[in-house]
């Protein structure tokens, strides 16, 4: 049986290979990936029509921040990166290489636990540098925007404390620890879907998003209930809120700090991930 290790004191990469298809949650339209080990540090990225222009997933990438993280590629944007990318990072995963055939990363579930399932079919080896993990940073970082905060103060290892606040009452506040290692994100934060609200799926649909959107990848909030029960966690909202966190700072490396949110959004932790680079 496969066991995830508890701390990221080694980096690893990929033993095989991995192919997935599936829909984008925006686009709707149908996209693929093959996912391999890499000679280089971090997660790299091509397309299926032009192998040979092999991109480096960093923040300076990032264009749209609207419901998804969206990469500038080459002339040619990516979408919905941040699944993938959290399940790579939260397993300590590095040195990899995606090829794209599509203009999103599949959705799947809307969590990230079917990527896990897949490293672990292929299996883990350890990194070129298997020590090159983690961002060191030396300052503390305060943010915010638009009633929205996030911060990171330097620590030992990372650590969230996130908070969310709806209105709807089937969400209302929700806070979530954890002490993140791979087995914890396995366990904890992995499963967690992505969610929606009934009462905004027009207006999304006319400005032509969330056509890959359905009751089997993502959770819909009706007021105080929700459309497609049972979840899989109780504060399941909250933890899916982590699982992009990780994703977007992937694109910096996951930062050795304490890090606290209140009502996180891609646009909040792309600026965090700005400064932690910076």
């Amino acid at each position: 049986m496969f066991s995830w290790p508890a701390n990221y004191d080694s980096c690893y990469t990929l033993a095989g290979v991995i192919s997935r298809e599936g829909v984008g949650l925006h686009s709707g339209e149908k996209t693929s990936v093959t996912i391999s080990s890499y000679e280089k540090e971090g997660y790299y990225v091509s397309f299926k029509d032009k192998p040979n222009e092999i991109f480096k997933l960093t923040q300076d990438l990032i264009g749209s921040t609207m419901l998804c993280t969206a990469v500038k590629l080459g002339g040619r944007n990516l979408y919905t990166i941040e699944h993938l990318l959290s399940s790579m990072a939260g397993c300590g995963l590095s040195y990899i290489h995606i090829e794209v055939d599509g203009k999103e990363i599949p959705l799947l579930d809307g969590s990230a636990i079917q990527w896990v399932r897949d490293f672990e079919e292929v299996g883990i080896k350890k990194a070129p540098r298997p020590d090159n993990f983690f961002r060191e940073i030396n300052k503390s970082i305060i943010l915010n925007k638009e009633g929205s905060v996030i911060a990171a103060t330097p620590a030992e290892k990372t650590t969230i404390i996130s908070t969310i606040s709806f209105a709807y009452k089937a969400i209302g506040n929700q806070t979530f620890v954890i002490d993140l290692n791979p087995k914890n994100f396995v366990e904890m934060i992995a499963p967690a879907r992505t969610f929606g609200f009934k009462d905004q799926f027009q207006e999304l649909s006319e400005l032509g998003l969330i056509k890959g959107g359905s009751l089997e990848n993502a959770l819909v909030c009706d007021g105080d209930k929700w459309v497609n029960p049972p979840l899989r966690f109780d504060n399941e909202p909250i933890r899916h809120k982590i699982l992009d966190l990780i994703g977007d700072l992937a694109l910096v490396g996951l930062p050795k700090a304490q890090i606290l949110v209140y009502k996180g959004s891609h646009s909040l932790n792309a600026l965090l991930a700005s400064s932690l680079k910076n």
